[in-house]
């Protein structure tokens, strides 16, 4: 039998305000366990919480950025349940009424077709506390959970996919649109190593041609891309071979152990009666009028999709170059600055995904932490385009730069003497010293049939680049070496 995916996506964003959603307390990343965590948060008689407007207006910027309806009138709902990192017993959030209805997002995959996924809707909540059960025993060496609420009340928004993802393939590239609408909308910083975006992965099978789903498992706070694609993998193959052996999939939980590779079952999964949903009692609806959504739609910065067309369109970029610089704004802007410096889309593009994001890769250092600024790969692009250095000299240019050996391309190329010979008279005198110091290959130039000298001409270019110390210009060195072996023939 053959089967289909069905796949469905519930990304918890954490918006980048610096107060949490109902409190004055600090959001900031790292600091010691439960020393942000305020009375509002932890629920304590007789608080009262308050909304961020900021975390609202991230919330609007984001629906208008998947062209998603906002909606004027927004309610806060209690989800009760009982977990040790929820000391309020009850989560703050929108079931009912969410600030953001049906919106899409278009991805594109390696083979440059493009999906459409439709995204249910989004809708702010606070997040829990966090539990950690590793490095925690007692003085008997027993096994213990800490707990610590620095989280709690955290600005979330949760986006909630239609089931319109098919492989792994197709959910990760969803993912990593999500993380570019966020990242260059700024409400987000998108950091999924420091739980700022996460997802919980709905997954079923059901045979190709059926229109009814199958029983679906959700796997809970998967945090990486690639993680993603492998807790997909696995709940596919396991749910397959389950049907296949008589089994039925359940209803549940589960969670993704990267180390094993593998889920395993977490609980029961509960429907939405067990959470006793109700109107939050403290926090009135949330009012919006056309005029505030207008000024914010407005506000937004060019997106990924209209920059990747835009990169393509105008600057002649190829759909890959332009998808994968596009994906990232830090990586469109340094692109661009270095691009307005040399003037030349192409080379600047092959720069950027080339020898920066090698560099960057090797140092594990994000784009806005280079230590070579835009522009000075920009002036480094402009000197190999007109011909003051070569593309090999350029490389040796680029790490010094990265090291910090000059403030200029300018500056590095003077310092250790890689400005290229560009005057004939200076390479025909080093070709003619190299032909005369090479009798026994010039013989054989001369004597060979006239489709295998090409081949045979690159002896004479490496002696003469060896002479210059690479600094002749190749395309000046090739021609006129090959003139004057030719004139002996």
């Amino acid at each position: 039998m053959q089967w289909e995916t069905v796949i469905g996506l519930e990304v918890h964003v954490q918006l980048a305000t610096r107060s949490k959603i109902f409190s004055g307390a600090s959001t900031a990343f790292g600091a010691e366990a439960n020393t942000q965590a305020s009375a509002v948060d932890l629920g304590m008689p007789g608080t009262l919480p308050v909304v961020n407007e900021q975390a609202v207006a991230m919330a609007v910027q984001f629906g208008l950025g998947v062209n998603a309806e906002i909606a004027e009138t927004s309610v806060f709902d209690r989800k009760n349940y009982f977990y040790a990192d929820l000391p309020k017993g009850y989560q703050t959030s929108q079931m009912y009424y969410p600030i953001v209805g049906p919106g899409e997002l278009d991805i594109r995959l390696d083979n440059d077709v493009t999906r459409r996924i439709r995204i249910h809707h989004a809708h702010l909540e606070e997040d829990a506390g966090k539990s950690l059960h590793e490095s925690f025993t007692d003085d008997g060496g027993r096994e213990m959970t800490g707990i610590d609420l620095n989280r709690a009340g955290t600005p979330l928004l949760e986006i909630v996919s239609e089931p319109d993802m098919r492989s792994a393939k197709e959910a990760s590239a969803y993912l990593r649109a999500i993380h570019s609408i966020v990242t260059y909308l700024g409400i987000s910083d998108g950091n999924m190593a420091e739980g700022s975006m996460r997802c919980d992965v709905n997954v079923s099978v059901r045979p190709k041609g059926q229109a009814e789903f199958g029983t679906r498992a959700e796997i809970k706070n998967v945090n990486s891309f690639r993680f993603v694609e492998h807790a997909i993998a696995f709940e596919v193959e396991r749910q397959i071979e389950l049907i296949e052996d008589g089994g039925e999939v359940v209803q549940e939980t589960r969670l993704f152990d990267p180390d094993r590779d593998e889920t395993r079952s977490m609980r029961t999964k509960e429907e939405a009666n067990d959470y006793r949903y109700f109107p939050c009692p403290d926090l009135l609806p949330i009012v919006l009028d056309q005029a505030y959504i207008d000024h914010l739609r407005d506000a937004l910065p060019e997106l990924p999709a209209a920059k990747r067309e835009r990169f393509e369109d105008e600057l002649g970029l190829s759909a890959y170059d332009a998808s994968v610089i596009a994906a990232s704004r830090d990586m469109a802007d340094y692109f661009e600055e270095a691009m307005n410096v040399c003037g030349d889309a192409k080379q600047a593009a092959n720069w950027v995904q080339g020898e920066l994001s090698a560099a960057l890769k090797r140092e594990h250092l994000e784009v806005g932490e280079s230590p070579v600024s835009a522009r000075q790969l920009g002036e480094l692009i402009a000197r190999v385009k007109d011909d003051t250095i070569s593309g090999k000299a350029a490389k040796q240019v680029f790490q010094a730069l990265w090291d910090g050996q000059g403030d200029s391309a300018d500056a590095v190329i003077e310092a250790k003497g890689l400005k290229q010979v560009t005057d004939t008279g200076a390479i025909e005198a080093m070709i003619d010293d190299v032909i005369a110091q090479s009798p026994k290959q010039v013989a054989q130039y001369v004597e060979a049939e006239p489709d295998k000298r090409g081949k045979m001409i690159g002896y004479f270019v490496g002696q003469v680049m060896k002479a210059s110390r690479g600094t002749a210009n190749p395309q000046q060195v090739n021609q006129l070496l090959k003139e004057k072996l030719d004139a002996l023939v």
